[in-house]
């Protein structure tokens, strides 16, 4: 998940610093000549909502599943988020994997999460991925379209004498609806990147609460869950005593991260401090998972498993080529990133 945000608002950095690093001595002009004609490019289509998960039938009600998170000593938004649709719906996810397959529950976790980040978030990152292409591919347009506006700013400013400030507003101004109307064409605004991560964060929140309820309620369900972990975990409703599941997250978390940041040759500003936030993020996950039940624990950590094997899947010449994205990659991805992390960090 912490890839995603990076991914989000790296996309979105590093766009709008390009545009603001365009020359701005030149200034606004009503666009002439082969600028102008950017404007019949179209009309943007309607982005299309995400529509939630929908609701599980033949999954019956399993006893204690409703009235897990109304505990009384609970209040305020904790206690409404803990109560609410998404939540519950999560709930009967949960239980009607473990019921239907007959798994033991640290399994079913495992099968669930496999399932939700396979079936729902990993389109949406295939979804990111050709947006992002389409993005990286105008830049070149965009660079060009830039140095026919400087042309036209320059002569309508001794036309018109405008002053510094005034060229600097204006091309700006100017170049922005260009790269707007560009998106429009291309059907690839950066905001359409983010979708993956306003979807994945919610389904992450209502899956962990949803396991939090399910280990701490007093049902038929919570004794099955206290003997339904393995190895050095056996029971999933209390924390893991041995700090290992947290320490495999937070590495897993870093790993990620650092694997992503590895395929950014020369970083911006923003981007650097995007990744330094989402390290400390992942570090910080580390104690907060050793504080919950050893179910959240191992969900946390099979979903940034899933993920990390994801993203290199993604990044397989094959799939890129089904994909059609017309991306600069190298024929031996993952050679290259072992060799840059080992570069990095081990030598």
């Amino acid at each position: 998940m912490f890839q995603k945000v990076v991914t989000m608002l790296s996309v979105g950095g590093a766009v709008r610093s390009r545009i603001l690093q365009l020359p701005v001595r030149l200034s606004g002009v009503e666009m002439s000549s082969g600028v102008r004609r950017l404007s019949g490019l179209g009309s943007p289509s309607e982005v299309e909502m995400f529509s939630g998960l929908g609701r599980l039938s033949g999954l019956g009600s399993p006893a204690g599943v409703r009235r897990l998170s109304g505990g009384a000593g609970a209040a305020g938004w904790y206690s409404s988020l803990s109560d609410s649709a998404p939540v519950h719906l999560s709930e009967h996810l949960l239980v009607g994997v473990q019921q239907v397959s007959g798994l033991p529950w640290w399994l079913s976790i495992i099968v669930a999460t496999l399932t939700v980040r396979t079936l729902i978030t990993l389109p949406l990152a295939i979804y990111q991925m050709v947006i992002i292409a389409k993005v990286e591919a105008l830049q070149a347009e965009i660079s060009e379209l830039a140095k026919r506006l400087r042309y036209e700013v320059s002569l309508r400013a001794k036309e018109r004498g405008w002053t510094e400030k005034q060229c600097r507003f204006q091309f700006k101004k100017n170049l922005r609806r260009i790269v707007s109307q560009l998106y429009i064409r291309e059907n690839c605004h950066p905001f359409k990147a983010s979708l993956l991560i306003w979807v994945q964060l919610p389904l992450w929140i209502s899956l962990s609460l949803a396991l939090r309820n399910l280990s701490l309620d007093q049902s038929v369900l919570t004794t099955d869950m206290a003997s339904g972990g393995t190895l050095w975990f056996p029971d999933l409703t209390s924390p893991d005593a041995t700090w290992i599941l947290p320490i495999c997250l937070g590495l897993t978390n870093l790993l990620n991260v650092e694997v992503f940041s590895l395929q950014r040759v020369s970083p911006s500003r923003f981007q650097r401090i995007v990744t330094n936030s989402v390290r400390a993020v992942s570090v910080l996950m580390i104690p907060i998972a050793a504080t919950v039940p050893s179910s959240m624990a191992l969900y946390w950590l099979t979903s940034s498993l899933v993920g990390f094997g994801h993203n290199l899947i993604l990044r397989s010449p094959a799939i890129l080529k089904i994909l059609r994205l017309q991306t600069v990659q190298s024929e031996s991805p993952y050679r290259d990133i072992l060799s840059a992390f080992i570069s990095k960090y081990f030598k």
